[in-house]
């Protein structure tokens, strides 16, 4: 199996919501990850991105999201872009996985038109409850003709170990990770929001943006465990990381 690390575009955000003692009006611009596992069974997405419009038009997409969180990507710098450097069209894709529902993270599910959503139960359930957009989930992005496959515990994508989702809930509801497992690289966890930033499980901090603070924390407390174990943590939105990590053609196998 092979992983490649893609961009998903770049979001400017204010720095006080990861890190306390920022300056109120410090702002700092954040990495989009997106991940293509080409497993025998079939090519599987973690994350979709932002939506390549929010790059000209993200205020019309996002709406009163985009008074908090702005997309400063480059028009061509979106996950399709990177799929189609690696000869990879939208019908190729076989599964998407969720790790949740922001806009950053399923963006671009409505090219995956022959994909199956996997996510987990609660995070749909989230989702699709009334005044959801107001919590951040916006129909346009997650909301689309596609079966979805929904777990509510650990699971193994293919029942061989080596794409297991994590639920790591407390950014959101239903925000899981996946533990991939490669043969020459090592165990790598996706952990998406739930550790978007190093310094969030050095610290062991609370972000602003958590939806439930004391599960955020309990799911901090399981990542460290399977850091523990011998896993590398790739983390949602750090740009240090980002900057040392192998992506497009170059991938983790």
């Amino acid at each position: 199996m092979k992983m490649h690390v893609l961009s998903g575009g770049r979001v400017r955000l204010k720095k006080k919501i990861y890190v306390p003692e920022a300056a109120g009006d410090e702002l700092f611009e954040l990495p989009v990850m997106c991940f293509l596992l080409r497993h025998p069974q079939g090519n599987v997405l973690f994350d979709t991105g932002c939506h390549p419009s929010t790059a000209e038009e993200g205020s019309t997409r996002l709406g009163a999201i985009s008074r908090s969180i702005k997309v400063v990507s480059k028009p061509d710098d979106h996950l399709l872009t990177g799929l189609a450097g690696l000869g990879i069209r939208p019908e190729d894709i076989d599964v998407v996985v969720n790790s949740h529902f922001h806009f950053d993270h399923c963006g671009c599910n409505e090219f995956f038109k022959k994909a199956t959503i996997v996510c987990h139960a609660k995070e749909l359930e989230a989702a699709s409850a009334p005044n959801a957009e107001a919590a951040g989930f916006l129909t346009a992005d997650w909301k689309h003709p596609n079966t979805f496959d929904t777990f509510d515990r650990q699971r193994d994508l293919f029942n061989d170990e080596r794409i297991v989702l994590v639920p790591l809930p407390g950014h959101t509801p239903g925000i899981s990770g996946a533990l991939v497992n490669l043969e020459r690289s090592g165990r790598h966890l996706l952990a998406s929001d739930t550790v978007a930033l190093r310094v969030v499980l050095e610290r062991e901090l609370n972000p602003r943006n958590n939806w439930n603070g004391e599960a955020a924390l309990q799911s901090l407390a399981e990542i460290r465990r399977i850091e523990a174990g011998g896993a590398t943590v790739i983390f949602g939105h750090d740009e240090a990381q980002w900057n040392t990590l192998r992506k497009g053609a170059e991938y983790y196998d």
